[in-house]
Parts: C-alpha cells; structure tokens; sequence
C-alpha cells in the first residue's frame, strides 16, 4: 500500500504540533496532498478510472475547504502551510 502508518505519522509530525495530532488543519492538508499527488499519478496512466477520479476530485474539495477554514481563522498558518507544500501563491 501507498500509505503507511508511518508515512501517516511522519506527516503529521513535521506538519502538525506531533505525531499524534491528527486532528489539525496543517497535518491533514498535508496528507490530501500526498493523496492527491498520488491519485494524479494514477489517473495519468489510467485515464478512464472514473471512480478515482470521482474520489480525487473529492479529496481536492476537502482540502480546498480546509485551507479556506486556514484563511479565514489564521492567516499566518495558512501562509506557511502553502508555503511549505509548494502549493500557490
């Protein structure tokens, strides 16, 4: 499997305050976007999975949701999340 418990840990460590705060905004941003890399990986070679397209397309919602909660409460988290992620802006 793509995702270990360890993988899991790891990203919530560095992201969120330990390893097992898997309750903060940082950690899970961190983890959709390991999941939507993959998933895009995926859908790159096989372009007619409609089901894990359904589910990427889902995943991006949550995090887009989660990064709006970010910017709406702190700006500052928000800033160094999408600064450490390489995601926009």
């Amino acid at each position: 499997m793509y995702l270990t418990s360890e993988k899991k840990q790891e990203f919530f460590s560095t992201y969120g305050k330990n390893e097992k705060d898997t309750g903060s905004s940082e950690g899970q941003i961190a983890l959709f976007t390991y999941r939507i890399n993959h998933l895009t990986g995926h859908l790159k070679q096989n372009k007619k999975d409609h089901s894990t397209r359904r589910a990427l397309i889902k995943l991006v919602g949550k995090r887009r949701r989660l990064l709006d909660y970010l910017k709406n409460t702190e700006i500052d988290r928000y800033r160094s999340i999408i600064e450490k992620l390489n995601l926009r802006k």
